[in-house]
């Protein structure tokens, strides 16, 4: 199988009981109506984009809270205390820890107890709670979110934000959105090296392969790339330059044909089984660690901090770490640097929906709280709006951080954050809140926002980054309820033997020449039937989407 793909805000004003309609964010001939007697507590009778969301009676709102163990929950947080005494918010946390919090997640959710809403998950994680009616369909409610929509709007959104919606035309998450995309995963490798041996970082991945041959001749005591994750993000990283998912970005295993206009299977395609061999390869000429498909982080560390390895998975919060073992090892010769992710044989792209983040849901309980509106804006606002976003990201100008004459934002001296103002007695995250996952999707939406927290060279890697292409959107498939549960069923065999074989082929375990019975392996476990309700669920979505731009 091969192809080729093609590259293709409102205010409001409360008064009485509104009657949503359209506006072009409904569903095909949905409305939602509210009645503010009974959900209007708190709410502000005029709530526009840009405006303050300050409650104009105190309210609470329990959220799914996802404890980091760098920086755990503290009930005296300013982040707390501000939204509480300077906006009437009192946040009632849930607390779920990070090391099992999509599994305790969806044990909250499945026993009825969902909190109102819940931040940190992502577009697609929210399907499977959808048929048992636990969520919100936010799309319904985007009449009170004017700064949600004036974002999709002016940053060019509304069809990414379409092309979430369900078999019901709804759409059940609020995504984080980006007004550009972020890049935070590629390779890290030893600059020291590179420079040692006169050579540029790689534009393409074939002239990566010719690196790791002239690193390996010259440091034969190496094995130049020992990999972690078990392969799975390096995976998801290329995939878009050999034109096709792999990895963490593998999902269902469907992948676009927009000149076919038809959906196919990405683990039977050619340009999967080419992205295969070039990490056979690797493994083939010693140049790949043949553990790197099973071995845990920890090794995969260890072998890179003690010079075993040259290359390694990164995204910036790694690259630290990999510079301090680095140091604890008594080599500070060692010179880490994440690279722009090469070039591939079908050009030099990214994958499609890098303006789209881990968002939040909303429990569909919360529609008969009596303070729901006022949850609606507070949201809008936290989430969403130019101040809100500063207020999650920097804090308390005066307190927390200052801004210098020219608009520019700076760390008070006395608080600390990754690199800026390194040794200062209090942390941004730790010791106030802020800077934290759980209250704003990864720091920031807008471009200039995002970036005043990054270190020069992530900044200079993301304007690198900025050069390639991103891929067309995976158009929307839409699965109905019956369709989900028999080709969840389906989909869940055919990615562990996809995973499995795709391990086996890097490793050398299984011949390339056998690819003919492994795509006849996929077929044995319902491939093409998959396929078949997967386009015609596609076909239906063009339909829905064009009812609503009727």
């Amino acid at each position: 199988m091969t192809r080729n793909s093609t590259l293709a805000g409102p205010s409001l004003v409360l008064t009485g009981a509104i009657l949503l309609s359209a506006c072009g964010s409904q569903s095909p001939g949905d409305s939602a109506e509210i009645n503010l007697d009974d959900a209007g507590r708190g709410a502000m009778e005029s709530f526009e984009a840009g405006d303050t969301f300050v409650a104009e009676e105190p309210v609470e709102f329990s959220l799914l809270y996802r404890d980091h163990p760098n920086y755990p929950l503290r009930d005296d947080w300013l982040i707390l205390e501000h939204l509480e005494e300077q906006h009437g918010v009192t946040l009632d946390p849930v607390i779920a820890p990070l090391s099992d919090y999509e599994e305790r997640r969806g044990v909250i959710i499945g026993s009825g107890e969902a909190p109102d809403f819940m931040p940190v998950i992502w577009p697609g994680q929210e399907v499977q709670y959808i048929s048992g009616g636990a969520l919100l369909p936010v799309s319904d409610y985007l009449e009170y979110m004017p700064n949600f929509t004036e974002k999709l709007e002016r940053w060019d959104l509304q069809d990414e934000f379409d092309n979430l919606r369900q078999e019901d035309g709804k759409a059940y998450i609020l995504p984080g959105l980006r007004e550009d995309p972020y890049y935070q995963w590629t390779v890290a490798v030893r600059e020291d090296i590179w420079q040692d041996l006169g050579m540029d970082f790689p534009e393409t991945w074939d002239e990566f392969r010719d690196q790791l041959e002239v690193v390996a001749e010259e440091y034969p005591e190496m094995t130049p790339w020992s990999d972690r994750w078990q392969m799975q993000a390096t995976l998801n990283l290329v995939a878009p330059n050999f034109d096709t998912a792999a990895g963490w970005g593998f999902g269902q295993g469907l992948y676009f044909d927009a000149e076919a206009d038809e959906y196919i299977y990405a683990g039977a395609t050619d340009e999967y089984r080419q992205l295969l061999e070039y990490f056979a390869g690797l493994v083939e000429d010693g140049l790949l660690d043949v553990e790197s498909v099973s071995q845990d982080d920890d090794t995969a560390m260890q072998k890179f901090a003690s010079g075993q390895s040259a290359v390694i998975a990164a995204n910036e919060e790694e690259l630290q770490l990999y510079r301090s073992a680095f140091e604890e090892a008594g080599n500070e010769d060692a010179v880490v640097t994440m690279i722009p992710v090469p070039a591939g044989p079908a050009g030099n792209y990214v994958g499609s929906g890098g303006r789209f983040d881990v968002g939040l849901t909303i429990s569909s309980e919360a529609r008969d709280n009596d303070d729901f509106v006022a949850m609606l804006q507070f949201v809008d606002w936290l989430y969403y709006s130019d101040e809100g976003l500063e207020f999650a990201t920097w804090g308390v100008e005066g307190e927390t951080f200052e801004v210098e004459a020219d608009g520019e934002r700076t760390l008070a001296e006395d608080v600390g954050l990754k690199d800026f103002n390194p040794g200062a007695d209090q942390h941004l995250s730790v010791d106030f809140g802020f800077y934290n996952g759980v209250f704003s999707h990864n720091f920031g939406s807008d471009t200039e926002l995002f970036r005043s927290l990054l270190s020069e060279e992530i900044v200079e890697l993301q304007e690198q980054m900025s050069d390639k292409e991103e891929l067309p959107l995976q158009p929307n498939v839409p699965f109905t309820e019956l369709e989900q549960e028999q080709t969840s069923l389906w989909q869940g065999a055919l990615t562990d033997y996809v995973d499995q074989s795709t391990a086996q082929f890097i490793v050398g375990q299984r011949d390339l020449d056998d690819w003919d019975s492994y795509v006849a392996e996929l077929e044995a476990r319902n491939m093409n039937e998959y396929l078949e309700v997967a386009n015609e669920a596609y076909q239906r979505g063009q339909d829905m989407l064009e009812e609503l731009d009727e």
